[in-house]
């Protein structure tokens, strides 16, 4: 993982943001479970959503865990229409 440590540093400092705050386990979870249960193009933009809504609830790890929790509700209805 030294290179993803690497990069989410990098980025989150080219962003302007605190990369000790990103809990990477938590997202990269998220983002397979979402793959697996959805489609594998859903789960950089299902990250790109967290992020967003994440952002708009004022930021933050506790945001960021609302964000994933919400969607982790989401998924457990199963797939949209029933398709996997």
């Amino acid at each position: 993982m030294g290179a993803l440590e690497d990069w989410v540093a990098r980025a989150g400092d080219a962003l302007g943001l605190d990369p000790a705050a990103v809990d990477v386990a938590q997202l990269l979870d998220l983002t397979r479970d979402v793959a697996h249960g959805v489609a594998r193009p859903a789960a950089p933009l299902t990250a790109f959503l967290v992020g967003l809504a994440a952002g708009q609830a004022g930021g933050g790890p506790a945001a960021v865990a609302d964000a994933v929790a919400t969607v982790r509700a989401a998924l457990a209805e199963g797939p949209p229409d029933g398709d996997h």
